[in-house]
């Protein structure tokens, strides 16, 4: 059921929220509320990743943009029912409200339930300290939607505070648990390592933090035509462990004694991203960890650490 409300107010998307519950039924089990703050340039494919993440997480999920129009106005339009898990409030905010958004959330957000916020684009930096996300206990970035991809992953590595994440970071997962498990097969003392990716991919640097923090030394962050992350290098005693990839599809694994074999490394979608990201409400602390070992490396290469 789909409910389009012009000029409106948050009082007036409440009541039409309890009359369309009352039109297709209460729902159940929505576990907490997200708040997506996107451009409108990406409304519709951010609109499809919280429709896929509702499967799996069903919640309030509402996503915000800023409108063209001068005069001051909130348009709603609510997705409640049929084939939309949970509930889904588009707001668009015109005018001087697109600077004063939190009247308006905060009477829709589910009471007593967890509040996670997510910037698919640019976000406000620190991210901690945005006014409508005071409440939230997860705050989910993405330094690649940005326009600096690298100048953004390294200024949040600079004002982390726990409850932040990165969807960079959520890349990084079939590649941190294909390097560990490399590692614990060959357990030669690593001398050495080296990420290849393209030169503004964050994620490419954030694994070569990762790499740096678990290992106890310096890894290289290499430019590499792309797309993504296309090699990492791992130098040991008995030889080098290498994870190729060339296509952002399959990757190539070779180590010591070992003959190549291939494994699949596609790169994900950002439903997939997203909906991984929302498993956890707890604070990562392996992430915070990377990001410190990043924000070290800075400083250090500066000479101001």
């Amino acid at each position: 059921m789909i409910t389009t409300l012009k000029d409106t107010t948050a009082q007036a998307i409440q009541n039409a929220i309890m009359s369309a519950r009352q039109s297709v039924g209460a729902a159940s089990g929505m576990v907490f509320t997200l708040l997506v703050d996107t451009p409108a340039s990406e409304y519709d494919n951010v609109f499809d990743a919280c429709v896929e993440a509702g499967r799996e997480h069903p919640s309030r999920i509402i996503v915000t943009t800023d409108g063209s129009a001068r005069a001051d106005r909130l348009d709603a339009e609510l997705h409640i029912g049929d084939e939309v898990p949970g509930e889904i409030i588009a707001l668009k905010f015109h005018g001087e409200l697109a600077d004063h958004k939190s009247s308006t959330l905060l009477p829709l957000l589910l009471p007593d339930s967890p509040v996670i916020a997510w910037w698919p684009g640019e976000a406000p930096e620190p991210v901690s300290e945005d006014a409508v996300v005071s409440l939230a206990k997860r705050r989910i970035t993405d330094a690649m939607g940005s326009a600096d991809p690298l100048a953004r992953l390294l200024a949040r590595a600079e004002g982390l505070a726990p409850g932040d994440t990165d969807l960079t970071w959520t890349r990084l997962t079939p590649w941190r648990a294909l390097l560990a498990a490399a590692l614990d097969t060959h357990q030669a003392p690593v001398t050495g390592a080296t990420v290849e990716a393209a030169a503004n991919n964050a994620a490419g640097l954030l694994l070569a933090a990762w790499l740096g923090s678990r290992l106890g030394l310096d890894a290289d962050f290499v430019s590499s035509g792309g797309p993504g992350i296309t090699a990492v290098r791992l130098a040991t005693e008995d030889g080098d462990i290498v994870l190729a990839r060339g296509d952002g599809k399959m990757a190539t694994f070779t180590g010591p004694r070992t003959p190549p074999r291939s494994v699949a490394l596609r790169r994900r979608e950002i439903s997939a991203l997203i909906t991984e990201e929302l498993r956890r409400l707890d604070t990562d602390y392996v992430f915070q960890q990377s990001m410190a070992c990043l924000a070290s490396n800075v400083h250090r290469h500066n000479g101001q650490g």
